[in-house]
């Protein structure tokens, strides 16, 4: 992982600031940047130019939904993690929607941080394993197919299966098919969608609206 520069947004200035300490003594990130709201990262996001923002959801004023629409539209290449509680499940979607690349518990460890940042960084996307389990427990399918859709009606049932955490093996003994038609399946599913992994398989499902949560 290539020297990053990082931009912390939130509006608590104790966990701002006790995350900015830690970061800055990684070899790895190069510069800090910190706003304590979304106007003011902002208006300052061009002269402190960032690879990838930390954002807190739940801000007074323009809250992270609309500070990461509004940061795309001036830094489309820019990664950003949504910083969550565990009372923000309900925005997960919108995030998404807006653009979101991953999602971290405000309570996660420092390795945790440090792997997501890693993992965005090489364009893929991350979920703290308890948001991802809470989103594949309340995702399910939705009748809203999009015409454009690339993949087969069979690619998305296993696309589904995938994200709620099953198994190639467990996907075959499900539908009756062999684990060989499944790893075949599973391997175009990746091509089709550019997804690293499966944070990247939940958000191509819930953005092209094969699956809602």
């Amino acid at each position: 992982m290539s020297e990053l520069k990082i931009y912390l947004v939130d509006d608590h200035d104790l966990f701002r600031e006790g995350l900015k300490f830690l970061l800055q003594g990684r070899k790895e990130i190069s510069s800090v940047f910190e706003a304590s709201n979304g106007i003011e990262f902002l208006n300052n996001m061009n002269e402190n130019k960032a690879d990838i923002v930390l954002l807190d959801i739940e801000m007074p004023g323009l809250n992270g939904i609309e500070t990461c629409q509004k940061a795309l539209q001036i830094q489309p290449e820019l990664k950003i993690i949504a910083l969550s509680m565990y009372g923000d499940e309900n925005f997960y979607s919108e995030m998404i929607d807006a653009g979101a690349h991953g999602f971290l518990l405000k309570n996660s460890k420092f390795d945790t941080l440090m792997q997501a940042i890693k993992e965005v960084s090489e364009d893929k996307n991350y979920f703290s394993p308890e948001i991802l389990k809470k989103i594949i427990t309340n995702m399910h399918k939705t009748q809203n197919r999009r015409t454009e859709d690339e993949l087969s009606e069979r690619e998305k049932e296993i696309l589904y299966n995938i994200c709620i955490g099953l198994s190639n093996l467990e996907i075959a003994d499900k539908l009756f098919i062999s684990k060989r038609t499944v790893d075949k399946h599973r391997e175009n599913i990746l091509l089709k969608t550019n997804a690293g992994n499966t944070a990247g398989l939940v958000i191509y499902a819930i953005k092209n609206g094969i699956f809602s949560i």
